[in-house]
Protein backbone atom coordinates (compact mmCIF):
# COMPACT_ATOMS: atom_id res chain seq x y z
CA UNK A 1 0.00 0.00 0.00
CA UNK A 2 1.10 3.20 -0.62
CA UNK A 3 1.47 5.76 2.09
CA UNK A 4 -1.98 7.58 0.61
CA UNK A 5 -4.02 4.67 1.16
CA UNK A 6 -2.34 3.09 4.30
CA UNK A 7 -4.09 6.80 6.21
CA UNK A 8 -7.00 6.45 3.98
CA UNK A 9 -7.34 2.68 5.48
CA UNK A 10 -6.53 3.38 8.93
CA UNK A 11 -9.37 6.14 9.44
CA UNK A 12 -11.49 4.09 7.83
CA UNK A 13 -10.60 1.54 10.43
CA UNK A 14 -10.96 4.23 12.83
CA UNK A 15 -14.37 5.99 12.02
CA UNK A 16 -16.40 3.20 13.39
CA UNK A 17 -15.82 4.32 16.95
CA UNK A 18 -17.64 7.73 15.99
CA UNK A 19 -20.70 6.10 14.30
CA UNK A 20 -21.17 3.37 17.36
CA UNK A 21 -21.11 6.77 19.44
CA UNK A 22 -23.93 8.00 16.92
CA UNK A 23 -22.51 11.15 15.85
CA UNK A 24 -20.88 12.18 12.11
CA UNK A 25 -17.58 12.50 11.24
CA UNK A 26 -17.45 15.61 9.09
CA UNK A 27 -14.94 16.72 6.94
CA UNK A 28 -14.06 20.53 6.80
CA UNK A 29 -11.95 21.05 3.84
CA UNK A 30 -11.37 24.84 4.48
CA UNK A 31 -10.87 24.16 8.51
CA UNK A 32 -8.00 21.98 7.42
CA UNK A 33 -6.39 25.01 5.22
CA UNK A 34 -7.42 23.57 2.02
CA UNK A 35 -8.97 24.71 -0.85
CA UNK A 36 -11.32 22.19 -3.36
CA UNK A 37 -13.89 21.80 -5.29
CA UNK A 38 -17.24 20.47 -3.71
CA UNK A 39 -17.03 16.88 -5.75
CA UNK A 40 -13.26 16.51 -4.72
CA UNK A 41 -14.27 16.87 -0.84
CA UNK A 42 -17.01 14.38 -1.42
CA UNK A 43 -14.84 12.31 -2.65
CA UNK A 44 -12.47 12.68 -0.10
CA UNK A 45 -15.05 11.82 2.85
CA UNK A 46 -15.88 8.92 1.38
CA UNK A 47 -12.35 7.82 0.79
CA UNK A 48 -11.29 8.75 4.44
CA UNK A 49 -14.55 7.44 6.33
CA UNK A 50 -16.24 10.81 6.76
CA UNK A 51 -20.16 10.61 7.30
CA UNK A 52 -20.68 14.16 5.80
CA UNK A 53 -18.77 16.34 4.30
CA UNK A 54 -19.19 20.77 4.45
CA UNK A 55 -21.21 22.11 1.77
CA UNK A 56 -20.20 25.03 -0.15
CA UNK A 57 -23.29 27.10 -0.65
CA UNK A 58 -22.03 29.67 -3.25
CA UNK A 59 -21.68 26.81 -5.31
CA UNK A 60 -24.45 25.53 -4.86
CA UNK A 61 -26.58 28.67 -5.36
CA UNK A 62 -24.77 28.68 -8.89
CA UNK A 63 -25.38 25.60 -10.37
CA UNK A 64 -28.43 24.37 -12.16
CA UNK A 65 -30.81 21.13 -11.42
CA UNK A 66 -29.03 19.04 -13.80
CA UNK A 67 -25.74 19.54 -12.11
CA UNK A 68 -27.08 19.44 -8.52
CA UNK A 69 -28.81 16.21 -9.45
CA UNK A 70 -25.56 14.63 -10.27
CA UNK A 71 -24.06 15.82 -7.37
CA UNK A 72 -26.73 13.92 -5.37
CA UNK A 73 -26.81 10.89 -7.04
CA UNK A 74 -22.42 11.14 -6.56
CA UNK A 75 -23.18 11.78 -2.89
CA UNK A 76 -25.88 9.04 -2.27
CA UNK A 77 -24.00 6.56 -4.37
CA UNK A 78 -20.82 7.32 -2.10
CA UNK A 79 -22.59 7.01 1.47
CA UNK A 80 -22.11 10.81 2.40
CA UNK A 81 -24.52 13.30 3.45
CA UNK A 82 -23.94 17.27 4.37
CA UNK A 83 -23.05 18.51 7.65
CA UNK A 84 -23.27 22.57 7.12
CA UNK A 85 -23.07 25.69 5.10
CA UNK A 86 -22.34 29.31 5.89
CA UNK A 87 -23.88 32.60 5.88
CA UNK A 88 -23.32 33.79 2.48
CA UNK A 89 -22.52 37.54 3.70
CA UNK A 90 -20.62 39.61 6.35
CA UNK A 91 -23.53 40.44 8.68
CA UNK A 92 -21.64 42.60 10.79
CA UNK A 93 -21.10 45.15 8.77
CA UNK A 94 -23.19 48.65 8.08
CA UNK A 95 -26.90 48.32 7.34
CA UNK A 96 -26.51 48.93 3.76
CA UNK A 97 -24.01 46.12 3.21
CA UNK A 98 -26.72 44.27 5.60
CA UNK A 99 -29.42 45.04 3.31
CA UNK A 100 -27.37 43.97 0.40
CA UNK A 101 -26.68 40.60 1.75
CA UNK A 102 -30.17 39.97 3.23
CA UNK A 103 -31.55 40.22 -0.44
CA UNK A 104 -29.61 37.26 -1.59
CA UNK A 105 -30.09 34.97 1.68
CA UNK A 106 -33.60 33.71 0.05
CA UNK A 107 -32.41 32.49 -2.80
CA UNK A 108 -29.03 31.27 -0.80
CA UNK A 109 -31.08 29.18 1.53
CA UNK A 110 -34.07 27.78 -1.11
CA UNK A 111 -30.88 26.62 -3.18
CA UNK A 112 -28.98 25.01 0.43
CA UNK A 113 -32.92 23.55 0.85
CA UNK A 114 -32.62 22.19 -2.67
CA UNK A 115 -29.81 20.32 -2.23
CA UNK A 116 -30.36 18.90 1.24
CA UNK A 117 -28.29 20.75 3.64
CA UNK A 118 -30.22 21.31 6.90
CA UNK A 119 -27.94 23.59 8.93
CA UNK A 120 -25.80 26.99 8.51
CA UNK A 121 -23.75 28.41 11.01
CA UNK A 122 -21.85 31.38 12.15
CA UNK A 123 -19.95 32.69 14.82
CA UNK A 124 -19.96 35.91 17.54
CA UNK A 125 -16.93 38.44 17.77
CA UNK A 126 -16.55 38.39 21.89
CA UNK A 127 -15.44 41.74 21.86
CA UNK A 128 -16.13 45.13 20.33
CA UNK A 129 -14.37 48.72 20.29
CA UNK A 130 -17.51 50.99 20.84
CA UNK A 131 -20.63 49.11 21.23
CA UNK A 132 -21.27 48.08 24.97
CA UNK A 133 -22.90 45.07 25.82
CA UNK A 134 -26.19 45.55 25.94
CA UNK A 135 -25.98 47.57 22.56
CA UNK A 136 -24.13 44.56 20.95
CA UNK A 137 -27.02 42.12 21.96
CA UNK A 138 -29.66 44.17 20.67
CA UNK A 139 -27.71 44.36 17.32
CA UNK A 140 -26.54 41.15 17.26
CA UNK A 141 -30.41 39.64 17.81
CA UNK A 142 -31.94 41.79 15.28
CA UNK A 143 -29.32 40.75 12.60
CA UNK A 144 -29.24 37.22 13.18
CA UNK A 145 -32.88 37.09 14.04
CA UNK A 146 -33.24 38.56 10.30
CA UNK A 147 -31.31 35.74 9.07
CA UNK A 148 -32.97 33.14 11.04
CA UNK A 149 -36.30 33.80 10.26
CA UNK A 150 -35.12 33.33 6.17
CA UNK A 151 -33.35 29.61 6.84
CA UNK A 152 -36.52 28.74 9.05
CA UNK A 153 -38.72 30.02 6.18
CA UNK A 154 -36.68 26.79 4.20
CA UNK A 155 -36.31 24.47 7.20
CA UNK A 156 -32.61 25.22 7.88
CA UNK A 157 -30.98 25.53 11.49
CA UNK A 158 -28.91 27.94 12.48
CA UNK A 159 -25.87 27.44 14.67
CA UNK A 160 -24.38 30.43 16.78
CA UNK A 161 -20.45 29.56 18.39
CA UNK A 162 -19.52 31.18 21.13
CA UNK A 163 -15.57 32.57 20.82
CA UNK A 164 -13.90 32.61 23.95
CA UNK A 165 -9.72 33.22 23.74
CA UNK A 166 -8.72 36.11 26.50
CA UNK A 167 -6.47 37.11 23.94
CA UNK A 168 -9.58 38.00 21.22
CA UNK A 169 -12.12 39.09 24.53
CA UNK A 170 -9.38 41.90 25.58
CA UNK A 171 -8.81 42.75 22.02
CA UNK A 172 -11.09 45.14 21.76
CA UNK A 173 -13.03 47.80 24.58
CA UNK A 174 -16.21 46.02 25.43
CA UNK A 175 -16.27 42.39 26.19
CA UNK A 176 -19.52 40.17 24.69
CA UNK A 177 -20.73 36.86 24.38
CA UNK A 178 -18.18 34.46 25.03
CA UNK A 179 -19.75 31.80 27.23
CA UNK A 180 -22.52 28.90 26.50
CA UNK A 181 -24.40 31.06 29.45
CA UNK A 182 -24.05 34.09 27.53
CA UNK A 183 -25.38 32.42 24.05
CA UNK A 184 -28.20 31.17 25.14
CA UNK A 185 -28.91 34.49 26.55
CA UNK A 186 -28.36 35.45 22.76
CA UNK A 187 -30.31 32.98 21.71
CA UNK A 188 -33.03 33.60 24.01
CA UNK A 189 -33.31 37.26 22.98
CA UNK A 190 -33.33 36.54 18.86
CA UNK A 191 -36.10 33.78 19.98
CA UNK A 192 -36.39 31.72 16.96
CA UNK A 193 -36.82 28.49 17.35
CA UNK A 194 -34.22 26.80 14.40
CA UNK A 195 -31.77 28.96 16.29
CA UNK A 196 -29.37 26.70 18.51
CA UNK A 197 -25.20 26.70 19.65
CA UNK A 198 -21.83 25.49 17.48
CA UNK A 199 -20.15 24.00 20.25
CA UNK A 200 -16.60 23.94 20.11
CA UNK A 201 -14.05 22.15 22.38
CA UNK A 202 -11.72 25.07 22.37
CA UNK A 203 -14.04 27.49 23.20
CA UNK A 204 -15.86 25.33 26.14
CA UNK A 205 -12.03 24.90 27.75
CA UNK A 206 -11.48 29.04 27.26
CA UNK A 207 -14.71 30.32 28.65
CA UNK A 208 -14.46 27.57 31.53
CA UNK A 209 -17.41 25.86 30.71
CA UNK A 210 -17.89 22.25 32.24
CA UNK A 211 -19.46 18.77 31.78
CA UNK A 212 -22.45 19.98 33.49
CA UNK A 213 -23.37 22.95 31.45
CA UNK A 214 -22.83 20.16 28.72
CA UNK A 215 -25.28 17.73 30.46
CA UNK A 216 -28.24 20.80 30.81
CA UNK A 217 -28.50 20.89 27.06
CA UNK A 218 -31.15 19.53 25.33
CA UNK A 219 -29.68 17.45 22.03
CA UNK A 220 -32.43 20.02 20.07
CA UNK A 221 -29.76 22.60 21.03
CA UNK A 222 -26.94 21.74 19.51
CA UNK A 223 -26.86 22.56 15.91
CA UNK A 224 -22.96 21.81 15.07
CA UNK A 225 -19.88 20.51 16.88
CA UNK A 226 -16.04 21.34 16.46
CA UNK A 227 -13.42 19.51 18.45
CA UNK A 228 -10.07 20.96 19.11
CA UNK A 229 -6.73 20.65 21.57
CA UNK A 230 -4.90 23.44 22.98
CA UNK A 231 -1.28 23.56 22.90
CA UNK A 232 0.49 22.35 25.77
CA UNK A 233 3.23 24.52 27.71
CA UNK A 234 1.80 27.57 26.88
CA UNK A 235 -0.73 29.71 29.97
CA UNK A 236 -4.63 29.75 29.04
CA UNK A 237 -4.93 33.69 28.72
CA UNK A 238 -2.30 33.35 25.97
CA UNK A 239 -3.28 31.41 23.70
CA UNK A 240 -4.12 32.68 20.51
CA UNK A 241 -7.62 31.75 18.23
CA UNK A 242 -5.49 30.85 15.25
CA UNK A 243 -2.83 28.29 16.73
CA UNK A 244 -4.99 25.34 18.18
CA UNK A 245 -3.91 21.34 17.98
CA UNK A 246 -5.85 18.42 16.05
CA UNK A 247 -8.48 16.54 18.56
CA UNK A 248 -6.69 14.90 21.64
CA UNK A 249 -3.02 15.36 20.38
CA UNK A 250 -2.22 17.21 23.42
CA UNK A 251 -4.30 16.15 26.16
CA UNK A 252 -5.17 19.90 27.51
CA UNK A 253 -9.02 19.75 26.96
CA UNK A 254 -10.72 17.25 28.34
CA UNK A 255 -12.22 15.29 25.22
CA UNK A 256 -13.73 13.02 27.32
CA UNK A 257 -15.40 15.26 29.57
CA UNK A 258 -16.89 17.12 26.28
CA UNK A 259 -17.37 13.97 23.87
CA UNK A 260 -18.62 11.96 26.69
CA UNK A 261 -20.96 14.12 28.05
CA UNK A 262 -22.67 14.55 24.39
CA UNK A 263 -23.22 11.67 23.81
CA UNK A 264 -24.94 11.16 26.87
CA UNK A 265 -27.54 14.13 26.26
CA UNK A 266 -27.95 12.05 23.02
CA UNK A 267 -26.39 14.68 20.17
CA UNK A 268 -26.58 12.71 16.72
CA UNK A 269 -25.40 15.63 14.26
CA UNK A 270 -21.70 16.69 12.74
CA UNK A 271 -18.32 16.78 14.86
CA UNK A 272 -15.36 18.40 12.82
CA UNK A 273 -11.59 19.16 13.47
CA UNK A 274 -10.67 22.98 13.30
CA UNK A 275 -7.31 23.24 13.94
CA UNK A 276 -6.42 26.28 12.35
CA UNK A 277 -2.47 24.64 13.21
CA UNK A 278 0.14 25.62 10.99
CA UNK A 279 1.46 22.08 10.77
CA UNK A 280 -1.39 20.45 9.61
CA UNK A 281 -2.64 23.83 7.02
CA UNK A 282 1.05 22.76 5.05
CA UNK A 283 0.55 18.97 4.79
CA UNK A 284 -0.73 17.69 1.42
CA UNK A 285 -4.47 17.76 1.27
CA UNK A 286 -4.61 14.00 1.31
CA UNK A 287 -2.39 13.76 4.46
CA UNK A 288 -3.70 16.69 6.59
CA UNK A 289 -7.24 14.82 6.11
CA UNK A 290 -6.29 11.50 7.33
CA UNK A 291 -4.50 13.52 10.45
CA UNK A 292 -7.89 14.91 10.84
CA UNK A 293 -9.83 11.68 10.72
CA UNK A 294 -7.45 9.75 12.69
CA UNK A 295 -7.22 12.61 15.47
CA UNK A 296 -10.36 12.37 15.34
CA UNK A 297 -11.47 8.94 15.88
CA UNK A 298 -8.55 9.03 18.83
CA UNK A 299 -10.75 11.46 20.33
CA UNK A 300 -13.92 9.40 19.90
CA UNK A 301 -12.21 6.48 21.37
CA UNK A 302 -11.03 8.28 24.30
CA UNK A 303 -14.74 9.28 24.84
CA UNK A 304 -16.15 6.18 24.49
Amino acid sequence: MTRRELLAAAACAFAARATELGMQLNLSCGSLGIHTTQKQAIEWAHRFGFDVVEADGGYLARIGDEERARLLDLMKSLRVGWSTAGVPFEYREDEAAFATGMKTLPEYAAALRRAGVERVTTWIMPSHATRAYTANLRFHAQRLGAIARVLADNNLRFGLEYVAPQTLLLANRYPFVHTMAEMKELIAEIGAPNVGLVLDSWHWYHAGDTAADLLALRPSEVVSVDLNDAPAGIEKSKMMDGARELPAATGVIDVKAFLGSLRKIGYHGPVRAEPFNKVVQSMPPEQAIGAAMVALTKAFAEAA
